[in-house]
């Protein structure tokens, strides 16, 4: 398939010595409110060649009070989200949101991927929210921070239960997700589309399996992504894609060759964003650069200071998401023009509350659990 030529240039990625088994990171350090850390160090008598297994993932409650969080930024399209889960388990090498687990004195590095927040009383949460009075019919993005189909949601459902209850009352949701289990729910999302309630993202970063298998290690493999895509448009869901985030001089060449795999899948739109890489997660991503590109480290990191005005992260409303300067314009035009060339639009689907019934509506106790 077209992963085999975009990644072409990039066969001798591999796991190599250092790294840990189904791992994005291999180190645990403190985060920045912390002066202790813990480090995960490889196994005594282990072959050089070898990489170590790495820790077990725990699974602890979050004992939340409130399951809907409002968002104040410019640069995000929702002004409200839902994250049934802190940490993530596809331990995405990248991911801007690490260094979230700071707050709650665990690492951006191993923690993240392997500590993971469970909140379990997220379905009662959001229907008590939704019934509020206070509550403004609108758009909810459902995983804006880690994603909500990461594994342990084939188990528990958390997802799946509160999206039950988005369609019980209609109110409209929007899904990012790297993850194939997202078509499970593709009953539950057909029935919000027929309100024009519904909109999928799934975010493909790489075509490239060996890339995508070490710098996504628990996340579905690219081909499973794009059946996703072609699934859900079977089932009438709007579906896009995100080529996102483009790491530049490791993933841009790429963008073309995703936007028309999409495209052929089924997409409606598409959208970008650059990486960026806040706190902690600087080191991080050099490290795993390191690790597994090596000859690739200096240019990426080069190119991601041109883009940032001389830094890894560039804070900024309106220009962290796309960068500025002559690398950033490049990756927009490549994308601007594979964009036209697939029949891609670039603008989501508008989403409707028109058809949005409050906890007043006698219909919806038809749909409300004994």
């Amino acid at each position: 398939m077209a992963g085999g030529e975009s990644g072409r240039g990039l066969a001798g990625v591999r796991t190599r010595p250092g790294a840990l088994r189904g791992r994005g990171a291999a180190e645990n350090p403190g985060g920045r409110f912390e002066r202790l850390s813990l480090c995960w160090e490889e196994e005594a008598g282990q072959a050089a060649n070898d990489t170590a297994p790495g820790p077990k993932t725990l699974f602890l409650r979050d004992p939340a009070r409130t399951i809907l969080c409002r968002n104040d930024s410019p640069d995000v399209p929702f002004d409200v989200s839902l994250n049934p889960y802190r940490g993530c388990e596809h331990g995405c090498s990248y991911c801007y949101a690490r260094p979230t687990h700071e707050y709650l004195g665990l690492s951006a590095g191993l923690d993240f991927e392997s500590r993971i927040l469970v909140k379990q009383d997220a379905p009662a949460l959001l229907r008590c929210e939704l019934s509020g009075r206070g509550w403004r019919p609108q758009v909810v993005a459902i995983a804006g921070v880690t994603d909500a189909y990461q594994p342990i949601e084939r188990r528990i459902r958390l997802t799946r239960r509160c999206l039950e209850i988005f369609a019980e009352f209609r109110n409209p949701v929007a899904i990012v997700t790297k993850s194939g289990l997202v078509v499970r729910d593709a009953d539950v999302l057909q029935e919000l589309a027929r309100y024009d309630a519904a909109m999928v993202y799934v975010s493909i970063t790489t075509l490239n399996r060996h890339l995508a298998r070490v710098m996504e290690p628990r996340a579905a493999a690219p081909p499973t992504r794009l059946a996703a895509v072609a699934a859900l448009a079977d089932a009438g869901v709007p579906v896009g894609v995100m080529v996102a985030p483009v790491v530049p001089g490791l993933t841009d060449h790429e963008i073309p060759a995703i936007v028309a795999a999409a495209a052929r899948s089924g997409a409606r739109c598409a959208r970008t964003i650059v990486l960026r890489l806040p706190h902690g997660l600087k080191d991080l991503f050099a490290a795993w650069l390191e690790r597994h590109v090596p000859e690739r480290r200096q240019k990426v990191l080069n190119r991601l200071l041109e883009i940032h005005g001389r830094r890894l992260n560039d804070p900024r409303f309106h220009t962290r998401m796309r960068g500025q300067g002559i690398y950033a314009e490049q990756i927009e035009s490549i994308f601007s023009l594979a964009c036209r060339r697939a029949g891609l639009s670039r603008d989501a689907p508008t989403l409707s509350t028109a058809a949005f019934r409050s906890a007043a509506d006698p219909q919806l106790s038809l749909f409300a659990p004994d």
